[in-house]
C-alpha cells in the first residue's frame, strides 16, 4: 500500500445516469488524476459527512482546492486522511477513525 498527497480538484454530489445517490472527489497527485467516490450513499450514510470531517470543512462546497492524504492498494483508494492530521476516512467501514 502507498500513501501520496493529492489536490482535490472537484467535486460531485447528486444523482448519477442510473439514478443512483453519489459522490466524487477528482483528485490530482501532481499530473496524474483519480476518482474517489461512486458508492451509493443508500448504504454509506457516513460517506459525506465522513469525508467532510476527515478534510477538516463544514460543506461539500469547500472540498475543491483542499489536499489531502490518499492510501491505495494499486488502482483503488483504500481511505482518505487529512493532510496534516492523523484522521481518515474508510469507505469499506463508512468510518472516521486515527490510525
Amino acid at each position: 500500500m502507498t500513501i501520496q498527497n493529492a489536490k482535490i480538484t472537484g467535486t460531485m454530489l447528486g444523482f448519477e445516469g442510473h439514478g443512483i445517490f453519489t459522490c466524487f472527489l477528482y483528485l490530482d497527485y501532481g499530473g496524474i488524476s483519480q476518482g474517489f467516490g461512486g458508492y451509493f450513499l443508500e448504504h454509506q450514510k457516513n460517506m459525506v459527512q465522513g469525508i467532510l470531517r476527515t478534510v477538516g470543512v463544514e460543506s461539500w462546497e469547500e472540498l475543491s482546492g483542499k489536499f489531502v492524504r490518499v492510501e491505495s492498494d494499486r488502482n483503488k483508494i483504500i481511505r482518505l486522511g487529512n493532510i496534516v492530521k492523523d484522521v481518515w476516512y474508510t469507505p469499506e467501514t463508512d468510518e472516521v477513525s486515527k490510525s
